[in-house]
């Protein structure tokens, strides 16, 4: 995936000599997971800049550099490190579009390593989501695989909205097919992934594939469950997922950010809403804990995971 993104920004360059990126470190290191890497050396440290540590500058700049016509993508180099530059993204970049009547438009994509896997330190396996999928005017959207990463990069650099987008940090090193001429589906839709009948089980980013292992362990025991990769957090493709739940009657949503309040407690509601006579059991979430993120040595026992998801498939199957 991180190779797929490089890929991304590399022909997105190539394509519009306004885009442009900003970030620490992302020049001659290439960035912490070398997203960026040789990048500096083919375009420029003009379009390739390496920021100083502070992501209120990073963003502030890029509000700047989009209302006078470029296309910027920040990186911002830990999903921990995104709040200081909170003030920027949601009273500024968010909110000019709408407050200028669309005449100003901010086309700026925000990249963000998120979530856990990888035995980091504090401030460094964060999920922020929820804060800007509840932020109106701005569009977030997380892929899983090296297809989606290129084409929902391309697409989102494309865009005249913000775009928050998040990189499962653990899914860097997840290998797959690219192929840049393919373009089958709109990058703000969700995607089944495995077609099942009994009961939808949807999540995003790096627990794709662990949903995926938990199908296949169910399918053993004559289970047929359908997996859902959302895509797209705002908008949320809740059509996808209610037209799946009319026809399995389950639902068990998996996220790794803490539960309360997330994007599983929303996308719950809507399908609770949509297809509530349809529903054979409650909905159910496999979610982080309301805690914050534990060390390196206790997040396995915090992420979700299959036997996690097993679970609740069982409980929902229970009903």
């Amino acid at each position: 995936m991180a190779h797929a993104l490089n890929r991304g920004l590399r022909d997105a360059m190539e394509d519009d000599e306004k885009v442009l990126l900003i970030g620490e470190d992302i020049g001659r290191l290439g960035g912490v997971f070398r997203v960026t890497d040789g990048l500096q050396k083919h375009f420029h440290e003009l379009r390739v800049v390496d920021a100083p540590l502070g992501e209120a500058g990073i963003v502030g700049s890029a509000v700047g550099l989009a209302m006078a016509g470029y296309r910027p993508v920040c990186e911002i180099q830990f999903d921990g490190f995104v709040f200081p530059a909170a003030n920027q993204i949601i009273t500024q970049l968010a909110k000019y579009r709408h407050r200028s009547s669309g005449m100003v438009k901010l086309p700026v994509v925000i990249r963000i390593p998120v979530g856990g896997g990888i035995g980091a330190i504090e401030h460094h396996s964060e999920s922020p989501e929820a804060y800007f999928a509840h932020t109106a005017g701005l569009r977030v959207v997380c892929p899983s695989t090296p297809q989606d990463a290129y084409h929902m990069l391309r697409a989102a650099i494309r865009c005249e909205d913000p775009v928050i987008f998040l990189e499962p940090k653990k899914s860097y090193w997840r290998k797959g097919e690219l192929d840049k001429t393919s373009h089958d589906q709109p990058w703000d839709r969700a995607r089944i992934v495995r077609a099942g009948s009994d009961l939808t089980l949807v999540t995003y980013g790096a627990l794709v594939p662990v949903a995926l292992n938990a199908a296949s362990a169910l399918a053993e025991e004559s289970r047929d469950v359908e997996v859902i990769d959302l895509r797209s957090l705002s908008p949320i493709d809740d059509e996808t997922v209610v037209a799946s739940v009319r026809r399995t009657g389950r639902l068990v949503i998996a996220h790794e950010a803490s539960q309360s309040a997330g994007v599983g407690a929303e996308l719950a509601t809507r399908v609770q809403a949509e297809a509530f006579y349809e529903l054979q059991a409650p909905i159910l979430r496999v979610t982080g804990y309301d805690t914050p993120y534990p060390p390196s040595r206790l997040e396995a026992d915090w992420l979700p995971n299959t036997d996690r998801i097993l679970d609740a498939c069982d409980a929902s199957y229970g009903h």
